[in-house]
């Protein structure tokens, strides 16, 4: 993750698109709304009371943590609730959270009786707050800003509420003024919009041409606001209870989490790395659904008659079904009209890429099929390094998760998807192209099925203990690897970050308790429990399901969502058991520690398990009997000289110095000048010295410079995986030379 995407996420502005409104009128005697209408909205429906009702019960006898549901909880889950609606404090006034406080000691007792109504008011009021400040910021877009004075707090997490409307009211007309000064900016950047002088208000620029320019920017940004208005008229209630639920499981540990019948679907597929449909990626672009991507191999691919930006008007079911016009819908229920049954026929209106949606759409009959999501699936490559006047060819093999098709291999399909069915082919492959060492990118691996991991790691080891866990009854179960042949016997490294989780930690502990391999990067994240998928349908009793029939018949609730057969009633993944390494120490909290350490840019306290106020605690159980294959105790101080001797050496150290020096230095910053020549600058400066920067790294690797404004290309300089590398060479010659002890018969 570069520091881009990270001061994103440290940001995490709600919805910070949207922009400011009106208030006025009086919704209820507690809460003063603006004149769209009083706070009543959407409502709870049956189907979600009695889910409800069914995962209080279920949790109290079955999570691991056996939390009670009482006024103490019932305080967390509404703060919880309230920070994920408005967690930048961007919306909400002091006054409404006076006023939520009622719900203060009341939220365990309604959750128990399936009861949502103080909830889904909540929600409620959020969304009145939400629209009334996009249509305020519309509002504001004809008025005069002087763009030479003032400042927008983006980030207002740390502050107190906003305390009256007029606060409200000049927070965001400063983030009005902010949208079109970003826009003034990178219209510039692009050789337009350069008639408007530095400092010239808004929309009475000096000149003709100047004021031209200025209004496109005010239609572009009012084109955005209603783009948000409109989607946030479609928000309904299974959002809504989507959110509370996660309100509700998280304040009882971080990794339960409730999901609605299609984020159930959605969980499934990720899992699996397999759907069912037309292998399109699909986005929402100004109310039409648009193809954003072709995925290789599937129905669409093959019959190469839509392309990427394509836009889709109609979808009409088999060869004679009528079209339906999705214009206007939500981008999941076009979506779950296009997926559907291998070998079933779906068709599609589309309006080509370029052309106005008026013309005639191409009508296109695909039929679909079983898409395997190769992008997020193992794959490798080979990269070489000269060491000591030698070449080693390493392999890397990149894991974005632990998956696997459970559902096909219990239908008996020989083919079925998992990670460990991927890397066995890899790994076959990289011995037949004769590499002298493998080297597992765990990175960004946010981990998956634990079976996987135990599977994994059992490539690289006889067969032998991989992890402990430990269940509700404090029984201790040791899961095994029992297939004695190993895969891959020689060399071993595994690149692990601040966000290599879960099975990854389950795999990079066992490998480094082996003494298997060496584990290379940043301490690891550090969630230490197990989590079981279970199926709302298994909960809710029979009675539950008849009364559950019988309200769908009644007009009254024509809009309950009913998901598909395998998740009607959605799912429940929560917290069963704590797993623990071989040795006996668990993950929780303080993860892996690397063998061979690189500086972490993204401080404990802000990302992993130690910055969740609900994570269990660390703490450790009776080591396992196992035979390690080799002990590198050895060797790892003279890798670790030649890795911090290089480190010192290279520019790319100081390089990651300076990240971490202006991760730490925007961490602390909360807001950004208004100030046209002022913001300019200080953004040409920076990208000077970005792009100073990246043409230094690239003529170190032989690469030509980029010019100003071009992108540089994804991926292209990787310091941690090169030196990780140097690290393997190290090792291959530390293999070679037989400075292993514990095993010396067991050479690599």
């Amino acid at each position: 993750m570069n520091l881009k995407t990270c001061k994103d996420m440290l940001k995490k502005i709600f919805l910070s698109a949207c922009i400011a409104a009106t208030l006025a009128c009086q919704a209820s005697p507690r809460v003063n709304l603006d004149d769209t209408g009083d706070a009543s909205g959407l409502k709870p429906d049956i189907q979600q009371s009695i889910v409800t009702k069914n995962l209080v019960a279920l949790l109290e006898k079955y999570h691991y943590k056996k939390v009670p549901l009482n006024d103490s909880l019932s305080g967390v889950i509404l703060d919880r609730f309230i920070k994920s609606l408005d967690q930048n404090k961007n919306y909400f006034l002091a006054s409404d959270i006076k006023d939520f406080n009622q719900y203060r000691t009341t939220l365990d007792d309604d959750l128990k009786d399936g009861d949502l109504t103080s909830l889904f008011r909540i929600f409620n009021v959020f969304q009145q707050r939400y629209t009334g400040r996009i249509n305020y910021s519309i509002s504001q877009l004809n008025k005069p800003f002087t763009f030479n004075s003032g400042t927008y707090s983006y980030n207002r997490e740390d502050l107190p509420w906003l305390a009256s409307q007029a606060a409200s009211d000049s927070l965001w007309t400063s983030r009005v003024e902010y949208d079109l000064l970003n826009l003034r900016l990178a219209n510039t950047d692009k050789g337009t919009n350069k008639n408007i002088p530095i400092g010239t208000k808004s929309p009475d620029a000096t000149d003709t041409k100047a004021s031209s320019d200025e209004t496109k920017n005010i239609q572009t940004l009012k084109k955005r606001y209603e783009n948000l208005l409109a989607q946030s008229k479609k928000i309904n209630n299974q959002d809504a209870f989507q959110i509370m639920m996660d309100a509700f499981t998280e304040s009882i540990d971080p990794h339960t989490n409730y999901f609605v019948p299609v984020r159930a679907q959605e969980f499934n597929e990720e899992m699996a790395r397999t759907f069912e449909g037309i292998g399109a990626r699909l986005q929402l672009d100004n109310e039409v659904v648009k193809i954003a991507e072709i995925i290789p191999g599937g129905p669409a691919f093959k019959a190469k008659t839509i392309q990427a930006n394509d836009r889709i008007i109609g979808v009409a079911q088999g060869k004679d079904g009528e079209f339906e016009d999705v214009i206007g819908w939500r981008l999941d229920n076009v979506v779950s009209k296009i997926k559907g049954p291998k070998g079933t026929t779906v068709r599609l209106k589309v309006i080509p890429a370029g052309q106005e949606l008026t013309s005639s759409p191409k009508i296109i009959s695909l039929v679909r099929d079983k898409i395997v999501l190769q992008d997020q699936s193992a794959k490798k490559t080979i990269k070489t390094v000269n060491s000591d006047g030698k070449t080693y060819r390493i392999g890397v093999i990149t894991i974005p998760g632990f998956y696997a098709d459970w559902k096909a291999a219990q239908a008996g399909d020989p083919n079925y998807k998992s990670t460990t069915r991927d890397v066995k082919l890899l790994l076959d492959t990289l011995k037949q192209q004769k590499v002298d060492a493998v080297l597992v990118d765990l990175r960004q691996n946010g981990g998956g099925s634990l079976p996987e991991a135990i599977s994994l790691t059992g490539l690289f080891i006889p067969k032998g203990p991989v992890v402990q866990t430990r269940d509700t009854r404090n029984a201790v179960e040791v899961d095994e690897d029992e297939d004695p042949s190993i895969t891959w016997n020689g060399p071993l490294g595994v690149m692990v970050d601040r966000f290599s989780a879960s099975a990854s930690e389950i795999f990079a502990g066992a490998i480094q308790d082996y003494g298997r391999g060496l584990i290379i990067g940043t301490q690891t994240y550090g969630k230490g429990s197990v989590q079981s998928a279970v199926n709302m349908n298994r909960v809710l009793s029979a009675t539950d399901k008849l009364m559950l029939l019988a309200a769908r018949k009644d007009p009254k609730n024509k809009n309950m969502v009913v998901g598909s057969d395998d998740a009607p009633y959605g799912q429940i993944n929560f917290t069963t058991a704590k797993f623990y390494r071989i040795n006996g120490s668990s993950t929780q909290h303080k993860g892996v520690m690397p063998d061979i350490q690189f500086p972490m840019i993204f401080p404990a306290d802000k990302f992993g398990e130690s910055s969740e106020p609900s994570a269990m605690p660390w703490d450790t159980i009776q080591s396992s009997t196992f035979t390690p294959y080799a002990n590198l105790s050895g060797v790892i101080p003279s890798l670790e000289s030649m890795h911090e001797k290089r480190m010192k050496a290279s520019p790319e150290y100081q390089y990651l110095l300076d990240d971490i020096s202006e991760f730490n230095k925007r961490e602390k910053e909360t807001s950004v000048t208004l100030n046209q020549s002022q913001l300019k600058k200080e953004r040409e400066e920076q990208d000077e010295k970005t792009l100073a920067r990246d043409n230094a790294r690239r003529k170190l690797k032989g690469l030509p410079p980029l010019k100003k404004g071009e992108a540089r290309p994804k991926n292209d300089i990787d310091f941690v995986e090169d030196e990780s590398l140097n690290v393997m060479a190290d090792f291959i010659k530390a293999s070679a030379n037989n400075q292993l002890t514990n095993k010396p018969a067991q050479k690599f």
